[in-house]
């Protein structure tokens, strides 16, 4: 079983916030490399927003992220490897911002 760390999951939300952008319903897949294995998120998530004003003007970031469905892979050199990945720890990220 491969364990997935805080850092990985920091890693998974910063790419799927890059590919999210603006919009508020996401399809695809974002993937990377980190501690020696090759991931995969593959989701269809409802973005949620809030707005946030300050004097240099309006954010509207994201405040959370409700899977419609997804799947996370994880590949070592020998193949895929089972994880423990959770969707409701990206989830927590997104809300703890």
């Amino acid at each position: 079983m491969y364990p997935v760390s805080s850092e990985l999951y920091r890693q998974v939300a910063a790419f799927l916030a890059q590919v999210v952008g603006g919009r508020s319903y996401f399809s695809g897949s974002v993937e990377g490399e980190t501690e020696g294995a090759a991931w995969r998120l593959t989701a269809s998530v409802i973005v949620y927003r809030r707005r946030v004003s300050q004097p240099e003007g309006t954010a509207e970031p994201i405040s959370d992220l409700v899977p419609v469905w997804w799947e996370f892979h994880t590949f070592a050199a020998d193949g895929e490897v089972p994880n423990d990945f959770s969707f409701g720890e990206i989830r927590d990220l997104f809300r703890s911002l």
